[in-house]
């Protein structure tokens, strides 16, 4: 029975694995990423990375032959800052000439980017055999990302909400769910990182949203761009879960480039001029690793000068082995970086814009991110929203992560949440265009552009909508392109991208009239879907007919026919020969002719027969009433309830032709290409590790061992022959690692191991036989003394009271005994064999015997905790007693009592030892 069960919770063990549970988010910042779970038994937790780190760095390094994510990767940045790439996210979805590549080009010099022929968009060259798209970059980094939370989760994780911009466009928001298809991720959702924040701060105040809107803004500073965010919380009320709080993007402002990494560049070109005014004879900028080490010495100096006035920025050998070393005020810092403070107020104005309020509605200013921690932009921007303080009551870098898991396990079916509605909102307008022939006064055709707005900026979604074309006939096409974006800065607008989303070219539009001439056409309706991710999509088009049918009556069926005649005779029957008594007969009849869908109440008999004496009377004057009022009511009411003439509803499927017009999507080969590629890379940094991995235990063993030889225990056990052949084998393995095992395979190193250990295990068996000998000696004389003990307790039961037979305690003395002679028979065994022989006193035999005896004398422990006491006989009242004993004297009835108490007290003391 016990192996069945075993065999059940392996099963059980192996469905939970392939059915995982958890869940998990990822805030994909500029500089680092935040990674959360949610795991039955586990609410909402930040993952650790392997340094222990709650954050972890958006950087991947590709050698030759492996590949470094995190930490490892930004310390290989210093020492080969070609072969490490960051902030790559700003060119997700990005022509080649787009401005953002170029301003990436200037800040990272040491990257080469070619041009994508047919997407036209940009790729990494490493080398001619390393090339990698953005999007593959970053598949490597979710990849990595899932790798930490399976980890930290102890189970496999395959749905994910992933945070991006708010202002990514359709083209990014594409690139990224490419990304995660190549990492084999299930995406629930791409959440704005600005709407995880807003999450995160209503799921955890939940108690103070009530019906009165809370206006709150939040300002978010990262390492590469800034964005303001209007939100509004208050409770609604919901058809399936009642009132339920709810949080609505209200305004959002941004700006691409202001952030902590541009702070940091103009502290490293200063840095660049005073260490060239100390070495005129060099320059630092010919040199990639100084430049290297001299942004990373600027981002520690940006973070210093946030709380001191001033510090010593140092670097040693910075060129040429010569150090550097320079002292930086704060306010040089602030001087630096003037033109970015001012542009600090920007996005506040863009979002009270598009939400269309004032400073005065807005209840509170939140910071987010790590850039508002700079002294100066608290100060601007304290003094651009015109409030007493700023509020810092929300965890500035993790706030987003744990809103979006919020959201993750709210959308996974392996998790129950308390509701909170989150109504996001577009930022950028969608419309419709299409041009369409038409007949002006003088009869001539011409062509008239028309647009019909799809999306309205900061459109909630998910939403769908349909748009209707009613003057087509043939076969047409029609745009999809964003809306009027005038509220963008020129370099925004630049930025942004192709302003052109997509051409539809419908097909058999014709064909489907030409098929349905008796129909009237209602127009053609496309269906378009945004949804969770704010990413648009066509979900169909439909050519919609309709037309006009007839209502032809509805022949009676047989059985109402019949019914209908007859029962005119039936109820004259009933009438005349029912009694008083039966009417509730009659009644039930009634309502079973009702369910035959025949209207009794035409036939006046059947009402009088049911109705009491006051109801006729009553039904009698309304009758006359009504006769007095004309025959003119049924006309009346005929002529108000007309005939709604059937209509028939006919729907035809249109091909659809969509070309593609802002970033051209992957190809499924493609696609395909991308993924064997990356798994190729998972499979080979794998067999890295595990390589790795056995090389390090060789060498560990061969150490390990060579010491153990000197040891005192393991000389005990062993001779000196056994001592140098041992010796010999592990300095033939140390110069064969230090010869060949750095081409060693994977399979030879290991071989290599087993056969070393092969070697020792008899010393090793020995050495750790004699270390365990004392515990599990002690152990079994223990459990002898206390069975001894207990035996002889259980022996010494009165037998009127006695709950042991006697095979029970004869089979626990003969264990006892054997166990005995056992013991001794084997131990003077043992001392007999030199310690450098296997001993015949083995560990797990004392294991065995201790099991055994264990188990005899617990069967009867827990015989004796359940058994039932034997019923006592019925007790001589006391006056019985002395009348019964009337020839003792009064001294002798005195004392016999006390003696029975005492020899009950006396049983009771031994039952309660022997328990």
């Amino acid at each position: 029975c016990s192996s069945h069960v075993g065999h059940i919770f392996v099963l059980l063990d192996q469905l939970l694995k392939k059915n995982a549970l958890a869940v998990m988010s990822v805030d994909l910042g500029s500089e680092s990423m935040k990674i959360a779970i949610v795991k039955p038994g586990v609410p909402m937790e930040i993952v650790l990375n392997k340094e222990s780190q709650r954050k972890t760095p958006v950087t991947v390094a590709l050698k030759e032959n492996e590949r470094l994510f995190g930490d490892s990767a930004m310390g290989m940045s210093i020492k080969n800052p070609k072969i490490a790439l960051r902030y790559f996210q700003d060119l997700l979805g990005k022509h080649i000439d787009n401005p953002q590549v170029t301003l990436y080009r200037w800040r990272f010099p040491q990257h080469e980017l070619v041009k994508d022929e047919r997407r036209q968009t940009v790729i990494f060259k490493l080398s001619h055999e390393m090339q990698y798209s953005p999007e593959e970059i970053l598949a490597m980094v979710l990849n990595y990302s899932r790798g930490l939370a399976e980890e930290f989760a102890e189970q496999p994780v395959k749905d994910a909400v992933i945070t991006v911009p708010v202002y990514f466009n359709q083209a990014e928001r594409r690139a990224v769910l490419h990304a995660a298809q190549m990492a084999d991720l299930k995406v629930l959702q791409l959440i704005n990182d600005n709407t995880a924040v807003a999450l995160n701060y209503g799921v955890f105040r939940r108690k103070d949203i009530n019906a009165t809107v809370q206006n709150i803004m939040f300002y978010d500073m990262g390492a590469g761009n800034t964005v303001c965010t209007i939100v509004t919380y208050q409770t609604v009320k919901t058809k399936d879960s009642g009132t339920q709080p709810q949080l609505q993007i209200r305004g959002v402002g941004f700006d691409r480039t202001l952030g902590g990494l541009e702070m940091e560049y103009r502290l490293r070109d200063y840095l660049v001029k005073l260490f060239n005014k100390q070495q005129p004879s060099k320059d630092v900028r010919q040199n990639l690793r100084a430049m290297a080490k001299l942004l990373k010495e600027a981002n520690r100096l940006k973070t210093i000068l946030s709380a001191n006035a001033d510090h010593v920025a140092q670097i040693e050998g910075l060129l040429d082995d010569v150090d550097f070393k320079a002292k930086v005020s704060r306010q040089e810092f602030e001087d630096l970086c003037s033109d970015l403070f001012q542009r600090v107020p920007g996005p506040v104005l863009q979002a009270l814009s598009s939400a269309e309020m004032n400073l005065d509605e807005i209840d509170q200013v939140i910071l987010v991110g790590g850039a508002t921690r700079v002294p100066k932009v608290q100060e601007v921007l304290l003094k651009a929203v015109d409030k007493d303080e700023l509020g810092k009551n929300i965890n500035a870098d993790e706030a987003a992560a744990m809103g979006a898991v919020y959201q993750a396990a709210a959308l996974s079916k392996a998790f129950k949440v308390k509701p909170f509605i989150v109504r996001d909102a577009a930022i950028f307008p969608i419309q419709v265009e299409f041009t369409r022939e038409v007949e002006e006064e003088d009869k001539s055709k011409s062509l008239k552009h028309n647009k019909r707005i799809l999306f309205q900026r900061m459109a909630p979604y998910p939403q769908r909508k349909v748009i209707t074309f009613n003057r087509y006939t043939d076969d047409f096409e029609f745009c999809v392109n964003y809306g009027d974006l005038a509220f963008l800065s020129q370099d925004d607008l630049q930025a942004f991208g192709s302003l052109n989303l997509t051409t539809v070219k419908l097909r058999g539009v014709g064909d489907s009239f030409r098929k349905h001439l008796d129909y009237e056409s209602k127009g053609i309706k496309a269906h378009f879907n945004m949804d969770e991710s704010g990413v648009l999509s066509l979900d169909r088009v439909e050519s919609v007919f309709e037309t006009v049918v007839e209502d032809k009556p509805e022949e009676e069926s047989t059985l109402t026919s019949k019914y209908t005649v007859l029962l005119p005779k039936y109820i004259w029957v009933l009438k005349s020969t029912l009694s008083g008594s039966c009417v509730p007969l009659f009644k039930i009849f009634v309502a079973s002719v009702m369910v035959l869908q025949i209207d009794l109440f035409i036939y006046p008999g059947v009402a009088s027969l049911t109705q009491d004496p006051k109801e006729k009377e009553e039904s009698g004057k309304e009758e006359e009433m009504s006769k007095s009022r004309g025959d003119s009511t049924d006309t009346k009411m005929e002529e108000k309830k007309p005939k709604v003439p059937k209509k028939q509803k006919l729907v035809d499927e249109i091909s659809v032709e969509l070309d593609v017009r802002d970033v051209l999507d992957l190809l499924e080969e493609e696609l395909k290409s991308s993924v064997k590629k990356l798994q190729d890379l998972t499979v080979r940094d794998l067999e890295k590790q595990e390589r790795e991995k056995s090389a390090n235990s060789l060498e560990a063993f061969i150490f390990e061992t060579q010491d153990k030889l000197y040891q005192e225990e393991y000389q005990f056990v062993s001779t000196e022959e056994q001592r140098e052949e041992i010796s010999r084998k592990l300095s033939e393995a140390s110069n064969w690692m230090e010869e060949e095992g750095y081409r060693a395979t994977t399979k030879e190193l290991k071989e290599k191991l087993s056969e070393l250990k092969k070697l020792c295990r008899s010393l090793f068996f020995r050495v750790e036989e004699r270390r365990k000998w004392p515990d599990r000696l002690n152990a079994l004389e223990n459990l002898l003394n206390h069975s001894t003990i207990f035996l002889k307790g259980a022996r010494m039961i009165p037998e009127a009271d006695q709950i042991f037979t006697e095979v029970e305690l004869s089979t626990l003395e003969k264990a006892i005994s054997e166990t005995v002679t056992w013991k001794n028979e084997t131990l003077a065994e043992q001392n007999k064999l030199p310690p450098t022989e296997k001993p015949t006193l083995l560990s797990k035999d004392i294991e065995l015997k201790i099991a055994a005896l264990d188990r005899e004398v617990q069967y009867l422990l827990n015989k004796a905790k359940f058994a039932k006491p034997r019923p006592k006989k019925e007790r001589i009242p006391q006056k019985l007693i002395q009348a019964r004993m009337p020839q003792l004297p009064p001294t002798a009835r005195r004392l016999s009592l006390p003696r029975r108490r005492k020899e009950k007290v006396r049983h009771t003391q031994d039952r309660q030892v022997l328990l």
